[in-house]
């Protein structure tokens, strides 16, 4: 889980596919966060891929740093929890003039039972699974 948090903030951006309905949605991203041992990611409440999320838990992100990309695919978990929105704020101060913890709109999810595949042109994919 580790390789996988260092290459998604290597990128700086990632994408991250949601579904509303029957249609995919994707958008950039760029928060991450290692909390308790988990993978974590985080958005606004007020935001589509918030709702899509709740309503529809199955996600997948990509990323490529140019040479390798990855591909995860896992369930998003809200933790709605003060501690894990201020980790996250943390790591990310410039979130802050928008987001705080505990403001009815920081929301954070970890990813469970996610499976990550590293790919490139050059060498075998590698599978991590957290």
């Amino acid at each position: 889980m580790k390789e996988v948090y260092e290459f998604l903030k290597k990128c700086g951006t990632y994408y991250l596919a949601t579904v509303e309905g029957d249609q995919p949605r994707v958008r950039p991203f760029g928060t991450v966060d290692l909390f308790e041992d988990k993978l974590y990611i985080q958005t606004g409440k007020v935001k589509d891929v918030s709702k899509q999320m709740m309503a529809n838990p199955k996600i997948e992100i990509c990323a490529f740093d140019g040479s390798t990309w990855i591909r995860i695919a896992a369930t998003a978990v809200e933790d709605d929890r003060i501690a894990a929105q201020e980790h996250m704020l943390e790591g990310y101060p410039s979130l802050k003039a928008n987001y705080q913890p505990g403001d009815g709109n920081t929301q954070v999810f970890y990813l469970k039972d996610a499976t990550a595949v590293f790919s490139s042109f050059t060498a075998e994919p590698k599978t991590v699974k957290f």
